[in-house]
């Protein structure tokens, strides 16, 4: 005799008894349990395909900022790397250990961080007295601070083609809005900052800060301070 309840199907012992209706029953669970494979699927190609051009985007982004801080450096103008670009680059960044590079942005708005690290606003430029701050994406242009070890060189090539190296000396992790850096410190310091965790997919406070010194008891030439720079500098 079949006990049935809600289409369930009840296992006697070892032999399987049929009840009516449960053919269509065990179809529509399959159909539902497909259909729900499908959408689990195009949601992973959807994801993928915004990741993947995420990453198309930054990688063409800096073949066009190459171009374009190469004839900076050549011509000593600023030179946008597209004409609707509100914003120009400033430096390189290179860990030669890593065969890591990146070109840097003024500013370090949504706009410029979506095709490059940004430099920071009312912080110094590189070589200058002070704490240089940059930042950038941790799936992207920053992946390799992860990999940066303690005692590796850090090369900053700035726009007018001077360039300094740093030794990397300290990491942290701190809350955006909490760095503790101070940019108008005495010392010729550099910060290089990007999200925490690294192997996160959603936004959060969290930063991870690089922190190096620059080799060597000399700043740029004409150093100065930027106005209005204020302690405790905060990170995007």
């Amino acid at each position: 005799m079949c006990d049935c309840t809600s289409g369930n199907l009840k296992i006697p012992g070892s032999t399987l008894t049929h009840c009516p209706g449960m053919t269509e029953t065990i179809s529509r669970f399959t159909m539902t349990r497909l259909v729900a494979s499908l959408l689990l699927a195009l949601a992973g190609l959807v994801l993928f395909g915004q990741g993947a051009y995420i990453h198309a985007k930054a990688l063409l982004a800096q073949v066009l900022l190459e171009r374009a801080f190469s004839e900076t450096i050549a011509t000593g103008r600023e030179v946008k790397p597209w004409s609707w670009a509100d914003t120009w680059p400033v430096a390189r960044i290179e860990v030669k250990r890593l065969h890591a590079s990146a070109i840097v942005l003024a500013g370090s708005s949504g706009q410029a961080l979506a095709f490059g690290p940004g430099h920071v606003e009312l912080t110094p430029d590189a070589g200058e007295r002070g704490v240089a701050v940059y930042s950038a994406h941790r799936d992207t242009h920053f992946r390799f601070l992860k990999d940066v070890a303690i005692g590796d060189e850090i090369d900053i090539t700035r726009s007018d083609g001077t360039m300094f190296r740093y030794r990397a000396d300290d990491t942290s992790v701190v809350r955006f809005d909490a760095s503790g850096i101070d940019p108008l410190t005495d010392g010729y310091e550099l910060v290089l900052s990007t999200c925490w965790p690294f192997d996160a997919v959603t936004p959060g406070a969290a930063r991870y800060v690089l922190h190096a010194t620059m080799m060597g008891p000399f700043g740029a030439t004409g150093e100065h301070r930027p106005n209005g720079a204020i302690p405790d500098a905060p990170l995007n």
